[in-house]
């Protein structure tokens, strides 16, 4: 049994494919049914992160001091490809990315052992150092709530959100982490008098130490009274505020002290550094995220009905919700659900028209269900979910799953016109387009398969879409192969004979084809004129990465001058909610505002007239123009739209030349408000010991230091006292009252401790004034680099930014030692845009393959492959007509035309060259098979068409994507088809005859004959 006849053997023994296909069905059934729904694929980068915290240390310190100590100990890790550090203000975060393939778990071990190494080289007042791996699954969050109760304070509604919420939702099977948003924290606060230390002599660090030591509970031992043995424990916890502020504190001189006369101890909460509000009131929110390989549906449906049974338990709380990401992963999945439903109904539909047979009809609808409905339990098998890569997958090849059954029931029902019954007829048609069969679909296998092997971060997201498609289009050949000639072998009527694919249409379409065999050098030059038309709008067309998509929220990011107080910041946020307001297209607002920095979420009407791309570009220049602030749309890929990154080693000269290329960007009338995103001056008081004196008094820089940040930020939480309640700790923060730290003498004053014991002013061994630096410092491969972002003007796309960015002066001749980072998204396109050229030669080259194992000849696959030219034309046309730019999805549906370019040429030219070894000549073959494949080409295009149109249409859910990959299969399918029908059969006919004429010659030049070698003459025996 061959595959040619396998079909024959299905027809003879019809249990063991309807067994199989009933146990695929049963299988693909059950996993769509456990298949979780979600709106990205779940994908493994190799990311290793690490964060050191030194509170009160300046970026300049952490850069030297902790950033590039640890860029230096990242690169022995095997496998880097890129360092990038962000230093803030006491934090420095280093994310080292790693090749897709190495072993992140060893990876982070060795990041472990390198920090280990050099952890006597970093300063000794940091925290433990955060060694861990991305996350990217419970970095997104799935949902915002707002928790509201007018029976508790901030203070019990924040500790029951951390407590009793957080229990509650992290019991949700695949719920990962609770993150909670504004509220405040407890803990006693002890506000030190700095008057009242210095008359004592104390320092901050003295009454912080004291109060560690004498403040906690703690083990004592064992020991046996009375015959039995007891624990012993020592209770030094002291039971509220007050009695705390009664300890007793050594102040030198065998004198103790109250806490109490050197400070306000109260039980309060920290100092608030955030807060949040919706729709101008203050709210305490919270979100969570799920975990990997689990759910967006499942996951958030299971945290809603938590938080419906703590509202029933505690009727003092309620929790509104403020924004979801679910939302939109439903709406997605809804839309291609029924975008495929609808499709193979058109498709179905197309069918009836063109064979006017019910049963034909229902058994080429068969072929949809058959095909789709397994795939789903390989998808399974290969641990994909149901996300956007895999939906756009079975969008794209809605209908394409019943080609295959079409070309196999067109054939059959020609053959029953022909006067066979259904049977032979079956046998009969499905053995001789066996291998054709077979050679399309494989065509577009070919296709596919490379884009599922693409490498980078690009091929974890490809492969659920490449291998999505491979599946299901093979499960829709084995149909073609194995249930579609069974089932109408036994369910097919025959009528006799009677004509098939004639008409008017048909005639005219005969009539040109001899013409076209007759004038063949007219196909070449159309061709070669398509061809030019396809590069030329190639070329005019704007192009960007990925379309925008139309958002149910618009966040606004907001960043004030460094040194702004939370107050600030806070009346900043309201103004961009005023303006917001204005817009009749916002439903409602959130703020989260933090000290320096807030967004702004506008969450938008969900019948709005503009999408949420048209509404920002046409707020943003009215932002931009509020003062003191920097107010900017947050794109949709983060950061701003269009984003140029610098590097090099010298700051001032990186700055200096940021300076010039913002300038020249407010040139260019694509973008708006260029600037450089960050990296601006911080106001400091700067301290310089006087090291003569402090070195004759025995004190030391470390204990300035010391001295200062724990009396105006309190101790690092590893070293603060803890006050022990019944169900947690808190910390206790001895520092300065806030209004203390308002005044400069304050700190002129602050007592700092002597080796002796005593203490000294702390303006008596240092000098104290005012400067500047460094907000934010960003690294990236252990050089500075600063980012200059832009927002793109109403119209505009990124490709005609970009390449003006390029033109200007300043890009075009950078100074020595600066230099242009590709990075980010910029980086991951241009990867992407080099994995899918591979993959469309990859392609190309096993199409070619195919053909020639199809064929066994050498010139009729270059025509299949000439005929590829033809593919883009029609879909660049319909983008031209409708105005759209050239995008992700656009090259994903030009993918798929290639593969039913390859279809179409090839049941022309099979058909002709089995004709001919029939021993018919050329010219009638490719008559023939012009008439005979005219019709299953033209019905599995319409049906493919019809497939598209919901695709296209985009009725329900976001049409970014969904509508370009449409719109592009379905005008390059008419055209490409029209010009398969036409063109191909002219090529075909000049290469037959060209390879007619070399071939003899060929043969003698380089071979010995072969089989037309001459036999040797005889030689009469001596």
């Amino acid at each position: 049994m061959s595959f040619r006849n396998i079909s024959s053997w299905a027809i003879r023994n019809p249990v063991t494919p309807i067994v199989l296909f009933m146990f695929l069905t049963l299988a693909g059934l059950i996993s769509f049914m456990r298949m979780p729904v979600s709106l990205q694929p779940d994908i493994d980068f190799p990311i290793v992160w690490v964060n050191v915290s030194q509170p009160g240390a300046s970026p300049i310190e952490m850069e030297t001091q902790v950033a590039q100590k640890i860029e230096a100990a990242a690169r022995s890790i095997q496998g880097v490809e890129e360092i990038n550090s962000t230093v803030r203000e006491g934090s420095s975060t280093t994310v080292v990315q790693l090749a897709i393939g190495t072993p992140i778990d060893r990876a982070v071990e060795d990041m472990r052992g390198q920090i280990a190494q050099i952890r006597g080289d970093l300063p000794e007042g940091i925290l433990e150092p955060q060694v861990g791996r991305a996350d990217t699954t419970s970095d997104n969050d799935l949902a915002n709530f707002a928790a509201v109760s007018t029976g508790m304070s901030l203070e019990q509604l924040s500790w029951y959100v951390d407590n009793t919420v957080s229990r509650a939702l992290l019991s949700v099977p695949g719920l990962a982490t609770v993150e909670r948003t504004g509220g405040v924290t407890r803990e006693i606060r002890v506000n030190l008098d700095p008057v009242r230390m210095q008359s004592y002599g104390l320092t901050a660090s003295q009454v912080n130490q004291q109060l560690r030591a004498a403040n906690l509970n703690a083990a004592g031992g064992r020991a046996e009274i009375a015959g039995s043995e007891q624990t012993v424990r020592v209770l030094g916890n002291a039971a509220s505020a007050y009695q705390l502020s009664q300890t007793q504190i050594a102040a030198g001189g065998g004198r103790s002290i109250k806490l109490a006369d050197i400070a306000d101890v109260r039980d309060l909460y920290a100092e608030q550094r955030s807060y949040a509000t919706q729709d101008g009131q203050q709210i305490l929110s919270f979100n969570f995220s799920r975990a990997k390989n689990e759910s967006d549906v499942t996951v958030y449906d299971g945290a809603v009905a938590a938080l419906r049974q703590i509202e029933h338990n505690d009727p003092r709380v309620h929790f509104v919700e403020l924004n979801n990401s679910v939302h939109y992963a439903k709406a997605q999945y809804k839309a291609a659900m029924e975008a495929m439903v609808e499709g193979a109904v058109l498709a179905v539909i197309v069918v009836f028209i063109f064979l006017r047979d019910w049963r034909a009809t229902v058994i080429s609808a068969l072929a949809i269900p058959l095909s789709a409905i397994p795939t789903f339990w390989f998808m399974s098998l290969m641990g994909f979910t149901l996300n956007q890569m895999t939906l756009l997958a079975l969008s794209l090849v809605a209908g394409v799953l019943v080609d295959d059954a079409i070309v196999e029931i067109e054939n059959i029902v020609r053959h029953m016109r022909m006067g066979k019954t259904a049977y032979q007829a079956a046998i009969d048609a499905a053995d001789e387009i066996g291998l054709a069969v077979l050679a399309t679909t494989m065509s577009i296998v070919a296709v596919f398969f490379p884009v599922g092997l693409m490498p980078g971060i690009a091929g974890q997201f490809f492969k659920n879409f490449g291998f999505t498609v491979v599946v299901s289009v093979l499960l829709s050949l084995a149909v073609a192969r194995l249930i579609t000639p069974m089932i109408a072998a036994y369910f097919l009527k025959a009528k006799g004979q009677e004509a098939h694919g004639e008409g008017w249409l048909m005639d005219r379409y005969m009539a040109l084809l001899q013409w076209t065999l007759r004038y063949r050098w007219v196909t070449v030059v159309a061709g070669t004129l398509s061809l030019v038309a396809t590069v030329f709008l190639l070329a005019m067309l704007p192009q960007t990465f990925q379309p925008q998509t139309n958002a149910e929220r618009s966040v606004v990011n907001i960043t004030m001058p460094p040194g702004t107080t939370l107050a600030q910041t806070g009346r900043v946020a309201q103004e961009v909610e005023q303006i917001l307001r204005t817009q009749p297209e916002v439903d409602s607002i959130t703020q989260r505002v933090r000290v320096g920095t807030a967004y702004v979420a506008a969450r938008l009407k969900a019948d709005r007239t503009r999408t949420s791309v048209e509404f920002e570009r046409a707020l943003a220049p009215r932002l931009a123009r509020i003062p003191d602030a920097r107010v900017s749309f947050r794109s949709q890929f983060g950061g701003r739209d269009v984003e140029v990154t610098l590097g090099g080693e010298d700051p001032a000269e990186l700055q200096q030349v940021a300076n010039q290329l913002v300038a020249q960007m407010g040139s260019i009338r694509e973008l708006t408000a260029p600037r450089i995103s960050g990296n601006l001056p911080t106001p400091e008081i700067v301290i310089r010991p006087r090291l003569d004196l402090a070195a004759t008094m025995g004190v030391t820089t470390a204990a300035l230091s010391n001295a200062i940040r724990i009396a105006t930020l309190g101790e690092i939480d590893q070293n603060t006292a803890k006050f022990s309640l019944s169900d947690r700790q808190i910390p206790i923060r001895s520092a300065l009252d806030q209004d203390a730290r308002q005044q400069m003498a304050t700190i002129r004053n602050l007592p700092v401790q002597t080796a002796t014991g005593g203490s000294v002013p702390l303006h008596v061994v240092a000098d104290i004034g005012f400067g500047s630096g460094p907000s934010q410092i960003d690294r990236t491969n252990q050089m500075r680099q600063i980012t200059i972002g832009a927002d793109l003007a109403p119209g505009a796309v990124t490709s005609q930014a970009r390449e003006k960015i390029r033109q200007l002066p300043i890009m075009q001749h950078l100074p020595p030692g600066v230099q242009e980072l590709v990075l980010g998204e910029a980086k991951w396109q241009g990867e992407l845009i080099q994995s899918f050229i591979i993959a469309v030669l990859s392609g190309i080259f096993l199409v070619f393959a195919v053909l020639v194992l199809l064929y066994r000849r050498f010139l009729p696959p270059f025509v299949n492959m000439g005929s590829l030219l033809l593919a883009p034309l029609g879909g660049l046309l319909a983008l031209w007509i409708a105005g759209w730019p050239i995008s992700l999805p656009v090259y994903i549906g030009l993918l798929m035309l290639l593969g039913i370019v390859a279809k179409n040429s090839i049941l022309l030219i099979d058909f002709a060259l089995e004709e001919m070894e029939k021993g018919v000549d050329k010219f009638t073959a490719i008559m023939d098979a012009g008439h005979k494949r005219a019709q299953p080409i033209v019905m599995t295009t319409v049906a493919m068409t019809a497939g598209m149109i919901p695709t296209a249409a985009s009725l329900s859910g976001d049409s970014a994507w969904t509508a370009p990959m449409g719109l592009t299969v379905i005008g390059g399918l008419l055209l490409s088809t029209l010009l398969t029908l036409v063109l191909v059969p002219g090529t075909f006919s000049l290469a037959l005859g060209v390879e007619q004429r070399l071939g003899p010659k060929l043969r003698k030049w380089f071979t010995t004959g072969g089989a037309h070698a001459e036999l040797p003459a005889l030689q009469p025996a001596e």
